[in-house]
């Protein structure tokens, strides 16, 4: 009788275990349109099973790889390993999608639960001596035999294969491959940790004003947006003000209340150094000191000779080399922006020096005076949907893609829309996720990504792309009316978004955005020069109340004051990008105070006090929100805008929207993902390398 007892039992369980995986979302194939993720069926609980299985899975599918008995062919090794670890994959995407852009504490909690699991999955993976083997064999074969032997796209993802476990210490002994590991393993929590004190930072400030008089000089639309906001926080009756974008810039534009401009910049960049618990500067000194370690390992000087190897620019030097030349020019504009605005405040009357946080307000009112334009006479013409139309029209007239609103679909949160992406003759291409506004969940800046990224190795995987922003929200009775910045802002990730929409790939490894570090923000860096052009300006401005379409003398103004603060806008940048240099470039072990080192950094290039790096090293997020995320790579940004003021000539050379360059830019470099060299994908469009004085002419400063 026991024994029928213990086997019922046991037969229970395993009928409540198999339930439970057959309950589970990612444990079966997605019915939904598309094949989008399920949202409202996925719960928390269903997250940490989901890897665990996964990597069960994959771990199953490498071993299989390597046991094989057959001698290694591509097919066999390098392409099985592409197809490999498709559920983890799957997780993956949704999870770390909305752990970025609809996060709660139990996300948190199993990202850090992961974390460790994952680090250790991959680094056997990557040191796996056997594996190593087999791709070292069809890697040599490939060079025995020649070109003939493989695609250029098959040789790609080769040697691609070959340098990720090369650069992941396959070549290691192994001691110090158990240095590497676990090495990886601190990087990723610490980067979890960093990403989670600057969202927390993000969300605790709060400026709250009790009397009207005291927000002088501020918008109407902003003032609304702040009541609303102290409601939400509990403070009904008065107005917050926040560190998300849409709230800090209009109020550092526009308060007349110098007092709190300086408040709230000081909020903004004093965040992750209060000595407190959200502190990061031990946890940004420990990634870099693992950094290095790592990178002399694997047997480079420094973090940044590590990363760059990859990328276009391949050494700090060359990096240093641009940064050089463009930071001369920049500063000697900035001076004389700062000399425009102090003439400003003496002829006021006013008795002080310009400061950081006076420097908004007052370019804005020069702006004001030279150029009769100011944000807020042009934000009733850009309503965000209108906006977004215009990327789309865009696309449009380039390329013939049109994008059609579907609204019974799956969505991870009721403000996100989404729209299937097809070709002309209705050809479905992809599907396009966008998420404009902030909210506490969601960590601040813009960005893009993919849920199912493009791939056609078995059969022709369409993409799932995103979009998500932080821009300013509709207000009382009026909808989303953005700022400039913001509009230039939605343009850019959706050139990122047709990036991966349009990939042309048989690989995973290789198919969308998987590019050089310093070549990705081409195709959204591209699109910002389309946002602002008078024909196009044309087409998507319209009044949001009246439906009138901008005037002609505001983009008259527009153009004027399109050199206007470029000394500030690139001086701030270029500071960011030789602090992250600095930081990676470091060579040897040393004791580091952050906010001395910094300084020491910043002092060196010259920085003038009146002007802050864009972002400071305790919420640099860039390089420090992610084991490597854009570390030792925050330049690419002006690296890529290099190459895209050069290949945008190519349009004003023959007329905006013209079909054979816009095709050319469509085959050479948005369908080709990460499948050549990215210069010899520009030189291919473009007939040869960028001309650098392009850059220096866009911004006004040669």
């Amino acid at each position: 009788m026991k024994n029928i007892i213990f086997i019922l039992i046991a037969v229970g369980l395993l009928v409540v275990a198999c339930s439970k995986q057959e309950e589970n979302p990612f444990f079966s194939e997605w019915d939904t349109p598309f094949g989008v993720p399920p949202f409202s069926e996925i719960k928390e609980q269903h997250y940490l099973p989901a890897f665990k299985e996964a990597i069960k899975q994959h771990q199953q599918e490498i071993d299989a790889i390597v046991n094989n008995s057959e001698a290694p062919t591509f097919t066999n090794t390098i392409e099985a390993l592409d197809k490999s670890g498709a559920l983890l994959t799957k997780v993956e995407n949704v999870f770390y999608a909305l752990n970025s852009s609809n996060t709660n504490s139990e996300m948190q909690k199993i990202a850090k639960e992961v974390s460790p699991l994952r680090s250790k999955h991959y680094d056997g993976i990557s040191m796996n001596a056997k594996l190593f083997e087999r791709i070292k064999a069809v890697y040599n074969e490939k060079n025995e035999k020649g070109e003939a032997y493989l695609t250029l796209e098959q040789t790609t993802l080769l040697e691609e294969n070959y340098k990720d476990f090369v650069r992941s210490g396959a070549n290691l002994n192994e001691e110090d491959k158990g240095k590497l590991k676990k090495i990886n393993e601190e990087l990723s929590a610490l980067s979890l940790k960093f990403g989670e004190n600057i969202l927390e930072e993000n969300n605790r400030f709060e400026l709250v004003i009790e009397k009207k008089e005291e927000l002088a000089g501020l918008p109407d639309a902003v003032i609304t947006g702040a009541a609303e906001t102290a409601k939400a926080r509990g403070h009904e009756g008065k107005w917050a003000f926040t560190l998300h974008k849409p709230s800090l810039i209009p109020f550092l534009q526009y308060s007349e209340n110098r007092e709190y401009r300086e408040k709230m910049f000081k909020g903004y960049i004093n965040r992750g150094d209060h000595n407190d618990s959200l502190d990061t500067k031990e946890i940004l000194v420990k990634m870099v000191e693992l950094r290095l370690k790592k990178a002399k390992l694997l047997g480079y000087k420094s973090h940044a000779h590590f990363i760059l190897d990859r990328n276009m620019a391949q050494t700090p030097e060359k990096v240093y080399n641009l940064l050089d030349k463009l930071w001369e020019p920049a500063l000697k504009r900035a001076k004389v922006e700062v000399y425009d605005m102090q003439d400003m405040i003496n002829k006021e009357g006013k008795k002080f020096k310009l400061e950081p946080w006076d420097w908004w307000y007052y370019a804005e009112k020069v702006k004001k005076v030279r150029y009769d334009l100011d944000e807020e006479m042009l934000r009733p013409y850009f309503k965000l949907e209108n906006v977004r139309e215009g990327a789309f029209a865009v696309a449009n007239k380039l390329w013939g893609l049109t994008f059609t609103e579907l609204t019974s679909i799956p969505k991870y949160y009721d403000e996100v829309e989404v729209f299937e992406v097809k070709e002309a003759d209705g050809t479905h291409i992809g599907i396009l996720y966008t998420d404009y506004f902030p909210r506490a969940s969601k960590r601040g800046g813009a960005w893009m990504s993919a849920f199912r990224k493009q791939s056609a190795l078995d059969k022709e995987t369409a993409p799932i792309i995103f979009n998500v922003g932080n821009l300013s929200k509709p207000t009382g009775d009026k909808p989303a009316l953005i700022s400039i910045d913001e509009v230039t802002t939605l343009f850019h990730e959706f050139g990122h978004g047709l990036h991966g929409l349009l990939s042309k790939c048989k690989y995973n490894r290789l198919s969308g955005t998987s590019v050089a570090r310093d070549f990705v923000e081409l195709p959204s860096q591209i699109m910002e020069n389309w946002a602002l052009e008078p024909e196009v300006l044309k087409m998507y401005a319209k009044h949001y109340e009246t439906g009138e379409t901008i005037p002609q003398e505001l983009i008259d103004k527009i153009e004027k004051a399109g050199h206007f603060n470029q000394g500030f806008v690139t001086v701030e940048y270029l500071a960011a990008s030789f602090l992250d240099m600095s930081w990676h470039t470091i060579t040897e072990d040393k004791e580091i105070d952050v906010n001395k080192f910094e300084k020491e950094s910043l002092d060196k290039i010259g920085l003038i006090p009146e002007i802050v790096s864009r972002y400071r090293s305790t919420y640099f997020r860039h390089i420090f929100g992610s084991p490597v995320g854009y570390s030792s790579g925050y330049y690419s940004y002006i690296w890529a805008e290099v190459l895209d003021a050069d290949a945008f000539q190519a349009f004003k050379e023959t007329s905006l929207f013209d079909k054979k360059t816009a095709t050319s830019f469509r085959e050479n470099v948005l369908q080709k993902g990460g499948t050549e060299d990215g210069m010899t994908l520009y030189k291919r469009f473009r007939g040869a390398e960028p001309d650098k004085n392009a850059l220096l002419k866009k911004r006004g400063l040669k």
